[in-house]
């Protein structure tokens, strides 16, 4: 089990911000996180991931990754991250990019196999195409047999064939390895194929929790509207040129604040 508890002031183009995340992550999960740009998606993966640091606490198996009196660096929290831009090292081959995370030939021809990168084995980066680069990034991030494995929009440069296959590439590392996976994501398809769970963040808080699909009905049929009153658990919200009053119930009215962006059903 995963449990996060943070708390964050971000400073971005449309000003201050407050990221603020409560949330439990089951063991072996597959959890894409959603949310427009500036939301929060990516800072949130980093402060997993021990890249940043953050207010509160961070809990996995019973072990602390973050609390206020300690913070554990990113080599020691047993992550894998499979970034945009690949990060691999291009002056080490496909394979020895796997060996350097860990010295486990059996483990590296294994995913090799699973990903179709066998007869790759001993090319340089710089000379494979973008889908090729992935799925290494990709066999890196598991070589390590990750309690966690973080992915930020890992296949958003990808044509939509590639990102096909690769996706079904992810979904059988994913369940052969049992990692709990959280995967940042624009890509209605790609959650809805992937994810058991789609978490959407705006303005740094979770707006939404549930199934892709429960929580893709319910945006579609629903509205965004910004908070211009807050009265006890009565709030006035700007629908449009429309304005509407909305009852909140005790959790609701600690969380928000005028100005805050919300989600009318």
């Amino acid at each position: 089990m995963l449990k996060v508890n943070i708390t964050k002031t971000l400073h971005g183009s449309s000003g201050e911000m407050k990221l603020d995340i409560d949330l439990e992550i089951k063991e072996g999960e597959l959890v894409a996180i959603a949310g427009q740009s500036g939301s929060g998606k990516t800072t949130l993966l980093r402060i997993l991931a021990g890249l940043e640091d953050a207010e509160g606490k961070i809990n996995i198996s019973n072990k602390i990754w973050l609390s206020k009196s300690k913070f554990l660096p990113p080599q020691k929290r047993e992550i894998g991250f499979v970034f945009q831009d690949y990060a691999l090292f291009n002056n080490m081959t496909v394979l020895d990019n796997l060996l350097f995370v860990k010295k486990d030939m059996s483990l590296a021809t294994h995913l090799l196999e699973i990903t179709e990168l066998t007869e790759l084995k001993n090319r340089y980066p710089i000379t494979l195409s973008g889908g090729q680069k992935q799925r290494v990034s990709l066999c890196r991030a598991i070589m390590g047999r990750p309690k966690l494995l973080l992915m930020d929009e890992p296949l958003s440069a990808l044509d939509p064939a590639m990102r096909l296959k690769l996706q079904n590439k992810i979904l059988e590392l994913h369940n052969e390895f049992n990692t709990t996976t959280i995967m940042v994501s624009h890509d209605p398809s790609e959650i809805y194929r992937l994810a058991s769970r789609m978490i959407v963040l705006e303005h740094g808080k979770i707006i939404d929790d549930g199934t892709p699909k429960k929580v893709m009905v319910k945006e579609k049929n629903s509205l965004k509207g910004e908070i211009l009153e807050l009265d006890k658990s009565l709030a006035t919200v700007l629908v449009g040129q429309q304005l509407i009053e909305i009852n909140l119930d005790k959790d609701e009215v600690k969380r928000l604040s005028v100005g805050d962006i919300i989600i009318v059903r």
